[in-house]
């Protein structure tokens, strides 16, 4: 199986110890491409050249998360507009509302959101969205530009299924992660997963974040890692009943489709 893990924040610093033991981990489990997080400026300049230093396997994207939407400011946008020129950069994003948080004033997040809508209408790139807590000023935002966007993805979705219909209806792709995997707090997901259009699915880690409870066998790291990746599709394809060699060729074929990548590299 070959896989692709849209939403990995490699630029971590849990990884800077090991970052290629990392990499090499997970192709060895067919994780053949990556999306690394571009989640601040620094952050994205990071993820792009993390990129480039594995072309055809690695891509970045470029964007201000809403924890960080304080720091927009015009020289960040400069920049970011900048970075997202780069073929190696995929989508505009992370970017997006976090109300769950509030580590940024609501306000600037909406500010730094809609500058990112903006860039990602004038780039024509995708855009790779978050969303936590603030489904309906999100969705009221998206709303209003989504006729001027291409591709759009909710990443880490863990909303209602009504928000997820809502997202649909808008033609938006969906992200899961190990969120499914949390008895938690993921277990209202499992209900409604199978009502995600299989051209419209796709599936991520977010490490070194939401490593899976469930996951066999354990890691003694509390630190996900793309490598997990196959957990979280087997988990999908369980709820969703398909066999998971066909849902991996279904996200993965979605993913290439979505960030316009050509074929990975084998695993091994």
């Amino acid at each position: 199986m070959e896989l692709i893990d849209i939403g990995c924040n490699l630029t971590h610093d849990s990884f800077d110890d090991d970052r290629d033991a990392v990499i090499e981990a997970a192709r060895e489990v067919g994780v053949v491409q990556m999306i690394i997080t571009g989640a601040s400026l620094d952050g994205s300049e990071m993820a792009l050249e993390l990129a480039r230093q594995r072309p055809g396997e690695h891509f970045a994207t470029a964007g201000v998360h809403p924890h960080k939407a304080s720091d927009w400011n015009d020289a960040v946008a400069a920049r970011i507009a900048e970075l997202a020129a780069a073929p190696e950069v995929v989508a505009v994003g992370e970017a997006g509302l976090d109300y769950f948080r509030d580590f940024s004033p609501r306000d600037d997040q909406l500010r730094a959101f809609q500058a990112q809508l903006a860039l990602g209408a004038e780039t024509g790139k995708p855009l790779f969205l978050h969303l936590r807590d603030a489904h309906e000023d999100f969705h009221a935002v998206l709303s209003e530009w989504r006729d001027r966007l291409s591709d759009v993805v909710v990443h880490c979705f863990t909303g209602s299924r009504e928000q997820l219909h809502a997202y649909l209806d808008l033609d938006c792709h969906i992200g899961i992660t190990g969120w499914i995997c949390d008895e938690r707090r993921g277990t209202h997901m499992k209900a409604y997963l199978g009502e995600i259009p299989a051209d419209r699915l796709m599936i991520e880690t977010d490490a070194p974040y939401l490593k899976p409870r469930n996951l066999r066998p354990k890691i003694k790291s509390h630190r996900n890692e793309p490598r997990v990746l196959p957990w979280i599709l087997g988990t999908l394809a369980a709820v969703r009943g398909e066999h998971p060699a066909d849902l991996a060729a279904k996200t993965t074929a979605n993913a290439r489709r979505f960030f316009r990548l050509a074929g990975g590299a084998s695993p091994g």
